[in-house]
């Protein structure tokens, strides 16, 4: 997800998930043959297992970008084939590479010779208003004779004209019928679905039909979901104790950005979501987000929004214990 799942963003879900496996956003072909690979492909050891995944459409930088991210040490390469955003479109590659399947085959067979680790795609079940299964199925179809053996799929169209980026991942129903489908044609490819699953019961639903589950935004906004899914999907005990232990890990690694010269502000925007769902989360969330406080240490910060955050629970408590004492039933003996 562009601008979200950076590397402070994977540190933090990795302090929620050992198992679970992390993409980076989207990085273009051009960015790292001709700018600041460092920057792009630079990430902690604690990600891992974690995939890079790649925009373009030219197969000879396709496979010089995935010799890149071997050499960086990712566990997989991704090439994305979902993004229907108009800046994306301008470049020739994302969700309008659905059009031309023979080029995509060309540039996920470039980079699979290229690299020992896997190379997987992300891509949508359609694009404008073609919606017939057979249009999806022949996408896969011609992308597996090239060698792909895992296809992450959006399980909605992408409209290349008329909506936006977040209208389509809202707008264009989800037809998740239509990945099953490919899961029951292609069993010897690994199908992973994608698009509009929130609740753990979803997820599992889902995995009764296909090999894996993607969440995105959901992940992002309710993090802690994330901290159950180690035990009830991969049968191991998980990182995260509780959101307090989270919470202390978390900001040892924002000392650290600290202690490098980099302001904590950009890395803590991607765990305001801690709290969310428990007394005193948006005190929470507002103390770590006012601009005020940002010349002050982590630590600092920190104590001022769990005090915060503590008195509006204990407030919380203090009135649902009242709340209880006045209607509870009269007794009466005989």
């Amino acid at each position: 997800m562009l601008d979200w799942t950076d590397r402070h963003c994977r540190f933090f879900h990795r302090l929620l998930s050992r198992r679970t496996r992390l993409y980076t956003e989207m990085v273009t072909t051009g960015a790292l043959l001709h700018g600041d690979q460092g920057r792009h492909l630079d990430f902690n050891t604690e990600e891992h297992p974690v995939a890079l995944q790649l925009g373009g459409s030219e197969p000879a930088d396709l496979a010089a970008c995935a010799k890149l991210a071997e050499r960086w040490g990712y566990d997989e390469v991704n090439l994305n084939c979902g993004c229907p955003s108009e800046r994306v479109q301008r470049g020739a590659f994302g969700a309008c590479l659905m059009a031309e399947p023979k080029l995509v085959a060309e540039g996920m067979k470039a980079m699979k010779d290229a690299v020992s680790i896997p190379v997987t795609i992300k891509h949508r079940i359609g694009i404008d208003k073609v919606e017939s299964y057979e249009f999806v199925r022949d996408f896969v179809g011609t992308i597996a004779e090239a060698g792909c053996e895992v296809f992450i799929v959006h399980a909605r169209n992408a409209w290349l004209q008329g909506l936006s980026p977040k209208d389509n991942r809202e707008i264009p129903p989800l037809r998740y019928e239509l990945v099953h489908r490919l899961k029951r044609e292609f069993p010897h490819l690994t199908l992973v679905i994608n698009g509009g699953l929130k609740s753990d019961d979803e997820i599992a639903e889902q995995l009764q039909h296909v090999d894996g589950v993607m969440v995105g935004r959901q992940a992002y906004h309710e993090p802690w979901q994330m901290a159950d899914w180690d035990q009830r999907f991969f049968g191991a005990a998980g990182p995260a104790s509780s959101r307090e232990q989270v919470e202390a890990e978390w900001l040892r690694y924002l000392q650290a950005q600290v202690e490098k010269g980099r302001p904590w502000s950009q890395a803590m925007r991607h765990a305001l979501g801690l709290w969310n769902g428990e007394a005193g989360a948006r005190r929470w969330r507002q103390v770590w987000s006012d601009h005020k406080l940002k010349e002050l240490l982590p630590a600092e910060v920190a104590a001022m929004a769990s005090s915060a955050r503590s008195g509006i629970a204990a407030h919380v408590a203090e009135h649902q214990a009242h709340h209880a004492a006045v209607h509870a039933p009269a007794v009466s003996a005989d």
